[in-house]
């Protein structure tokens, strides 16, 4: 059974990642959470028994200092976030992947445990699906590529969550849902650990 982990993420360089953040803690603190959330994220994916694919949101000679032996580079389309997702599962199905999960670098409480639970679920689930607090998803894994649960969806809302797990029900599809956790998008998502590093 061939398992791809995408892992959707920027280079980061200030003033271009974490945006909302940025707004109440200044671009300087901002781009230091994100470096940690960029070295959280490695931790809990170096060890998976499964393919990794880093997929920048564009092409650049920059890359994170990650073991490029058992992580490959790749690079999302200009479209808007459904769009980009859509095409990376469709890009790893047809290198004949059968079990996809994606994940963001925005989850400090995302453990490798979750994510190989995730990969578990596959084994009986068509789907699964990771609530964050904010009512978006911090995870999704597909058994065979739905290109319905990334089209009308209002991206960025509190609405993404609920709005997909309606069209999975309207498709009939049977999925696992995982633990409520909380995205780091502002101030106030800001753990005890993450804010040590704030000046």
């Amino acid at each position: 059974m061939k398992k791809a982990l995408i892992i959707f993420l920027k280079y980061p360089e200030i003033g271009k990642c974490k945006t909302r953040l940025a707004a109440s803690i200044g671009e300087a603190n901002s781009l230091k959470v994100y470096k940690e959330l960029l070295h959280h994220t490695n931790l809990i994916s170096n060890d998976l028994k499964v393919d990794k694919f880093l997929f920048y949101d564009q092409p650049s000679t920059q890359k994170m200092p990650w073991n490029e032996d058992i992580y490959q580079v790749a690079y999302q389309i200009e479209s808007d976030l459904g769009g980009r997702m859509q095409n990376a599962f469709e890009e790893l199905f047809a290198k004949g992947y059968q079990h996809i999960v994606i994940i963001g670098s925005d989850c400090y409480e995302l453990t490798q445990n979750s994510i190989e639970q995730a990969f578990i679920d596959l084994e009986e689930y068509k789907a699964t699906i990771g609530p964050a607090k904010d009512g978006g998803y911090y995870l999704l894994g597909l058994s065979e590529m739905m290109p319905e649960l990334f089209k009308n969806i209002a991206w960025s809302t509190n609405k993404v969550y609920q709005s997909t797990i309606e069209i999975l029900k309207s498709l009939e599809i049977d999925y696992s849902v995982g633990p409520i956790l909380s995205d780091i998008d502002t101030a106030e998502d800001l753990t005890d650990k993450l804010k040590l590093l704030i000046n």
